[in-house]
């Protein structure tokens, strides 16, 4: 799990194909003090397992389905990408709780300043809509962000100055790709309320038999 808090930058030194998927070998903007081999990295948002770590690199194996379903299948040498290691329980929860598995790609709608602050408007694939909402959470491309606005394709988020300058999205431009994992909350209880017996009531006792508090 991660918390959707950038720890860095990364940039791609090297890709080559393997075994149908890909190698990637990253550069992070931070030192790796202390690695552990196996260890998971979300790069752009998007869960890895890192191996032959160093303190100024690391390489991840990514598959044909996440090559497919991700903008890691576009990715160069020379590109930047989000770092951020794995959440441990002691860490504080910045953001929010992220998986790591992309649930689609939308791309930048939009780009409009205001202020010190910027307002991106995202594409939103439909199926996924019911699980964004206006206040709540979403992470682009690995970054937590607050939900401004939503609508039925499209969502805007206002970004501050140090995330734009910390992490990817500052690069961004309208047509860009990003990664977007929508809030896993949202998931759990909808397939918890599919499962509900007819008749049975969403209650304090429904939500605790659970596991909800």
């Amino acid at each position: 799990m991660f918390t959707g808090i950038v720890q860095g930058l990364g940039t791609v030194l090297e890709r080559h194909a393997a075994g149908g998927g890909a190698v990637l070998t990253l550069a992070p903007s931070f030192a790796l003090d202390d690695p552990q081999e196996g260890e998971s990295i979300a790069v752009n948002g998007v869960c890895l397992t890192a191996r032959n770590i160093g303190r100024d690199r690391f390489c991840a194996d990514v598959s044909p389905e996440t090559l497919k379903r991700s903008t890691l299948g576009t990715l160069r040498a020379g590109a930047q990408v989000n770092l951020e290691r794995a959440l441990r329980l002691s860490d504080r929860l910045g953001g929010h709780l992220v998986s790591g598995h992309i649930d689609s790609v939308g791309r930048v709608m939009q780009r409009q300043t205001l202020g010190d602050f910027t307002l991106f408007t995202f594409s939103l694939d439909r199926a996924l809509a019911r699980y964004v909402v206006e206040k709540g959470s979403i992470a682009v491309s690995g970054v937590s962000l607050t939900v401004n606005a939503c609508g039925a394709d499209s969502f805007s988020v206002s970004v501050i100055p140090h995330t734009l300058k910390e992490t990817a999205l500052g690069a961004l431009a309208v047509g860009d790709a990003v990664n977007l994992e929508v809030d896993i909350i949202g998931k759990y209880v909808e397939r918890l309320l599919g499962g509900r017996q007819a008749g049975q009531r969403l209650d304090a006792a429904f939500l605790a038999e659970h596991g909800f508090f």
